[in-house]
């Protein structure tokens, strides 16, 4: 009798650690992802393109956003963003989300990016064709 209780409390307790494990793996993995939005004709409306949900992808795009050189400056492009994009910072409790603007070079041979905050970068080659690739799933030019 006591061996089957003692066998009832080892079978919920591991059931509960399984459950805990599995919503401590599925909170992880919660907000890691990125929206890609693209531009409708040449008006600035925007249309949900795809979303990166691979860990691995979006934390490459991050790292290459979060390590290029950016400038401190208001850019006017001469026109609208061919591309937005969004991901949510990471570790914010808050829930904020970083958005981004993207412009394809006349040439495609690079990204240009803007953010809300008055940043600005003109991205390597390779890191273009990277994070074009990451968020587009096609090769840059």
């Amino acid at each position: 009798m006591i061996g089957s209780k003692l066998k009832k409390i080892t079978l919920f307790i591991s059931l509960l650690a399984v459950l805990l494990i599995i919503s401590g793996c599925l909170a992880e993995m919660r907000g890691q992802k990125i929206t890609v939005q693209k531009r409708v004709g040449e008006d600035e409306i925007y249309e949900d393109y795809k979303e990166v949900t691979q860990k691995k992808q979006v934390q490459k795009a991050m790292d290459i956003v979060k390590n290029a050189n950016w400038e401190t400056t208001k850019k006017d492009m001469m026109r609208s963003a061919d591309f937005q994009f969004q991901f949510p910072f990471k570790n914010s409790s808050e829930g904020k989300i970083a958005s981004y603007s993207l412009w394809l070079s006349p040439d495609d041979e690079y990204l240009e990016i803007v953010t809300d905050s008055d940043k600005y970068v003109k991205l390597t080659k390779p890191d273009s064709e990277k994070l074009y690739e990451i968020l587009i799933e096609e090769k840059l030019n």
